[in-house]
């Protein structure tokens, strides 16, 4: 099978490039690397079947060709992190909605199927947990930059689905929960990786809000298994599938279990959401998963639990200050 990967560099990308090769696959990655880093796919250059491009998702003779060399199409390339998008609402909107986009026109030439990535925040305001995939989608107000997100993803969701339903191309729609593993950074929001990284370095572990809002965390691993299983499933086509796991942890309850499986002394330090993001920003409540759905069609059932993720963080996140101390 020959895979395209956008947005192949990046921390989920990279891990799938790796799990596809591993399985004899052709694997070409294109990423601009405005999120992603060349560091993530360095072990992967030389392989036999790989090959990268420095390039956006934007350039439509280039996607033109690289879709058309290709069997399957994982669509990663987005705007990622709570961050960016308060701050860069723009660039969130064009490069979800329009990147998305291009994939779609060149893969409906020919037939492609295409896995697009969406994500959890899709699910909004609801609070119907555990998430169905059938279930409302409740978003905030317009003028609530921290919606443009979830918007832009849930406009991909429209898309890819009517491409399928319309012009009979090959879709998948996946909906990723707060995915965590090795070589996640936590530039731009991404909770885990920060608070091992403050930990680790005494700094005090920031919890933005109240610190009541839960998440349930999920190991890359886990996910890329349930993606590849998905790919190879003719059933999952035209179809939209949670892939998670349904432990739930306080953000506060999590920044004392990093606290204590790091032996740091450090504080646990509540900042405003005001102050962390903007004037008047909304969270989700709880987010978590029902994986019924893709547990029924493809067996998918997570394998790490929430201990076993926040070892592998540490552990990776202390062998990479051990090396940045050595260089």
């Amino acid at each position: 099978m020959r895979a395209l990967l956008t947005g192949g560099a990046g921390f989920v990308g990279s891990h799938l490039a790796e799990a596809l090769l591993a399985q004899g696959h052709r694997v070409a990655v294109v990423d601009d690397l405005s999120t992603g880093s060349m560091e993530n796919i360095a072990h992967l250059k030389g392989r036999p079947g790989f090959e990268y491009v420095i390039d956006t998702v934007m350039n439509d003779p280039l996607m033109g060709e690289l879709v058309d060399r290709a069997d399957v199409v994982f669509h990663l390339a987005a705007a990622v992190g709570v961050k960016l998008i308060v701050e860069a609402p723009v660039r969130t909107i064009e490069t979800n909605v329009h990147g998305t986009e291009v994939v779609l026109k060149h893969a409906s030439k020919k037939g492609k199927l295409v896995v697009i990535f969406s994500t959890s925040e899709v699910y909004g305001k609801s609070t119907a947990v555990p998430f169905r995939e059938d279930a409302d989608l409740v978003l905030g107000p317009t003028v609530k930059h921290r919606w443009a997100y979830a918007c832009s993803k849930a406009l991909d969701e429209f898309l890819a689905l009517a491409y399928f339903r319309e012009r009979g191309l090959p879709v998948i729609v996946v909906r990723l929960f707060n995915t965590v593993g090795p070589r996640q950074t936590g530039r731009y929001g991404m909770v885990i990786p920060t608070f091992v990284r403050q930990a680790i370095a005494g700094e005090p572990i920031t919890v933005y809000g109240d610190g009541r809002q839960s998440r349930s965390f999920t190991d890359v691993s886990d996910v890329v298994s349930g993606l590849v299983a998905l790919a190879a499933e003719p059933r999952a086509v035209g179809q939209v599938f949670n892939i998670g796991n349904t432990e739930e942890i306080s953000i506060t309850a999590l920044a004392e279990r990093v606290r204590a499986l790091t032996s740091s002394s450090s504080e646990i330090a509540f900042i405003p959401y005001d102050q962390a993001y903007e004037a008047g920003f909304e969270d989700m409540p709880r987010r978590v998963p029902d994986l019924s759905k893709i547990h029924a069609l493809v067996g998918y059932r997570p394998t790490l639990g929430l201990e076993d993720i926040l070892h592998r963080v540490i552990a990776h996140t202390r062998d990479v200050r051990l090396v940045g101390d050595q260089r």
